[in-house]
Parts: structure tokens; sequence; C-alpha cells
């Protein structure tokens, strides 16, 4: 998302929300599952009616008036653009309905069970790792701008986009699922204490060994789409396609996010799974009749009436008897006070910084070719003791005044003083 504020204050000042009740919900669930089955785009008037009398007679079978509510509950949905009017016979008959991707994506969450596992994850990334291989060699072949927007940029943007999409989607499905683990689990330690050990160890193991295996094949194929988008990007940055560059760079940043999302669930279900495992050995296997805790949370409950403490025993402590030691008495140390009154001191300003600026934009201008001849030029005019960190602002000067082609390895190469530096070849900015 671009700009998240001009989002927010849109939402704003349009006043946008959502309220689904039960009703509407099943309603939306109801109208998916007829058109699957009907193999319909749209809706007619007649036929949300009675698909929401139906659903109505399931979830409030006394209600009346159904007919009217079902007129309300069409234009409620509609001013939440979950339905939308897709005729144009505006009030001089009957409208056709489709319900929208936001109706469909709030069906598809609650009615969909959409998770990642290592079989759809193998298949997605393979399928986005032919589509780069193939971007890839388009985008060495491109010669024209139109060329590079059909083969490169749309591709990019909409194929390999839609592709990591699925992937995001899957990834917040098992979000959830691990969610219902977790509240499983926890239902399971209320309801059956001691029983439950051996089902909430075979949940923690199937999710551990899921994630295991999903994170397995996350390190594995997203070292290689990032290899693949960078070779694309060197491509267009080779021919200066900064759209085709932009488009690279952005399915990069979904790659490596959904890198990240693989070590981060590795890491808290890792910390959730010792959690669990310790609480079932230190609590439930040492009390399963629940004898203690049951006198614990009763004597908790009853300590306004009967208040308790712990009361502990003094016991003497242990005496070792050492020799004597001389302790020498050192002298605090002192720091010399320094007059407040100090007179300032006039010293001259430094101009090296502006000359080997002005040195480099010189050179540069010259036409030197590479940063390690740059450097061989310039480090026999400084000091010693300012070489390195000379080295330094040298590189940050050519960044600014050139283009640096990106390469996937550079050589490292000595120069004066001993130092040696990564070599990059020099290019004027717009050129080739």
């Amino acid at each position: 998302m671009e700009d998240v504020h001009r989002t927010i204050g849109s939402l704003h000042r349009g006043g946008a929300k959502l309220q689904l009740d039960t009703t509407d919900l099943c309603f939306l669930v109801a109208l998916r599952a007829q058109a699957e089955r009907a193999t319909v785009a749209s809706f007619e008037d007649g036929v949300l009616v009675d698909v929401f009398e139906q659903v109505c007679d399931v979830t409030e079978p006394g209600a009346p008036n159904k007919r009217k509510r079902a007129t309300h509950a069409i234009e409620r949905l509609r001013e939440q653009r979950l339905l939308a009017r897709v005729d144009g016979a505006g009030l001089v008959r009957a409208g056709d309905y489709s319900i929208t991707r936001l109706g469909a994506a709030i069906v598809d969450f609650f009615a969909g069970e959409e998770k990642l596992t290592r079989e759809s994850l193998s298949l997605l990334t393979n399928i986005l790792l032919s589509q780069l291989a193939e971007v890839r060699a388009a985008a060495r072949q491109c010669d024209s701008a139109e060329l590079w927007r059909s083969r490169v940029i749309e591709p990019l943007r909409i194929t390999v986009a839609d592709l990591v999409g699925g992937i995001e989607r899957r990834q917040r499905g098992m979000d959830a699922q691990q969610e219902e683990i977790q509240a499983k689990i926890g239902d399971l330690l209320r309801h059956d204490w001691f029983g439950a050990i051996d089902a909430c160890e075979r949940l923690l193991d199937e999710t551990a060994t899921t994630l295991q295996e999903l994170n397995q094949v996350l390190m594995r194929d997203t070292g290689l789409m990032l290899a693949l988008l960078q070779e694309i990007e060197q491509a267009a940055a080779t021919v200066d396609a900064r759209d085709a560059e932009a488009a690279a760079h952005a399915v990069a940043e979904q790659v490596e996010r959904v890198g990240a999302w693989g070590g981060e669930r590795q890491r808290a279900w890792s910390e959730y799974y010792q959690y669990v495992q310790r609480y079932l050995r230190t609590v439930v296997r040492l009390d399963p009749q629940r004898a203690l805790s049951q006198r614990l949370r009763d004597q908790l409950a009853g300590w306004m009436d009967r208040p308790f403490a712990l009361c502990v025993a003094a016991v003497a402590p242990i005496r070792l008897l050492r020799e004597l030691e001389a302790r020498v008495e050192r002298p605090p140390v002192e720091r010399p006070r320094r007059p407040l009154d100090e007179a300032l001191a006039v010293e001259a300003p430094d101009v090296a910084p502006e000359a080997l600026e002005a040195r480099v934009r010189a050179l540069l201008a010259d036409g030197v070719e590479s940063l390690s001849a740059l450097v061989r030029v310039l480090l026999p005019e400084l000091p010693g003791h300012e070489r390195f960190k000379a080295v330094g602002r040298i590189a940050e000067l050519v960044a600014q005044d050139v283009r640096v082609p990106r390469e996937i390895e550079r050589e490292w190469v000595p120069v004066p003083a001993g130092i040696e530096i990564e070599d990059w070849a020099l290019v004027p900015r717009g050129g080739a």
C-alpha cells in the first residue's frame, strides 16, 4: 500500500464500515454456494429473495415478513459493497446482483479451508520458479519498451505477484489453523486434564513437523527466487528500464516477506511447544487428579476470609573461618580539576573534506573507469593516518555521482597503504 494515510483518510470521509449479523453472513455463504452449484456469475432479484428465505428458515425459523427482511438485507449488503448490481436497468425492472471481491473474501475466510501445506507450497514455488525463469530469459532479449512491458513488467505484476499472493493467503489460513490448535489444546486440558496429555503432544508434534517442512521448502526456494529476481533487476538496470526494475523489486519484497513468515512461525511455535511440554511435565503429570491445583484455587478464592502467608524458619548462616588478610587502603581515583574559565583556542577550519570531494569529482569527470583506479590515484596524496577513513568517503562520493552496475560477485583488489577494496565498475548517470 503506497499511501496508507490517504487510504485511511478516504475510508474515514466515506464512513466505510462492516456490520454483519449471523443471518447476513449465512446469506452470503448460501449465495456463493448457489453460484458454484448453478455455475452463474449473477443472481436475479427473485433468486436473492428465495435464498434469503431459505437461510432465514434455518437461522430464524419464526421470523415474520421474510420477503421484507430479504429486501433490507440486500440493501445492507449493497451499502457495504458486499453485493453489487451489475445490470443497467436502474428502476425500470428488477436487477441482477453479484458478490463483490470483498464478499467473496469474507465467505472464503469462514467457509474455505485453504491453508498452507507442503504439497501446495511445493507446487506454487515450482510454478513461481518456472515463471521467473521465463521472465529472466525474456529480460535478456527485450530490446524495446513495448517488449519490456508485455514480457517482463506485466508478468511480474500480475502472474508472479498473484502466485506469491496465493502463498500469503495460504499462510494466513495456516495462522488461523495454528490458533485453532492452541484453543483446542486449551479445551483438552480444561475438560480431560490428565487424559489429554497424549492428544496435546500429538497435536504439537504434527504442527511442529508441518512447520519444519514448510520452512525447509521456503529456505530452499526463496533463495532461488531472489537470485532470479536479482538477475532480472540487473538486466533492467543495464538498459535503464526503471519500471521493470521496480516491478522485480516489489516481487522480491513479497518473496522476502514469505520467507520471513516461515522463520517467525517456526520460532513462535517452538516457544509455545516448550511452554506446553513444560506445563504437561511439571503440572499435569505431577497432579493427575487436580487435587493440588484445586486446593490452591480454593485457597486463593477464600483468601479474604482466611488469609494465609508463607512462613520460613530462620537458618543460622554457615561460618567459614578464613585467615586475616591485611588490606591496603588505596586512595580514590580522581581527575584533576580544569578551570571553568579556560580560554578557547582558535583553530583554522578543516578544508580537507572539501578538497577531497573536489578532487574526486574532477577524476570522475575525466572518465575514470573503476573505483580501484580512482583510489590508487587519490590515496598517495593523503597523509598515512587518514587513508583508511578516506576510502569510505571516496566510495560515498562515487555512489552519489555515478551509477554502479549490480553484479552478483565483485572482485577484491589491493590498493596503496595495504588496503583491499571491493572493485566497482563506474558508469555515468544515464549511460548504457
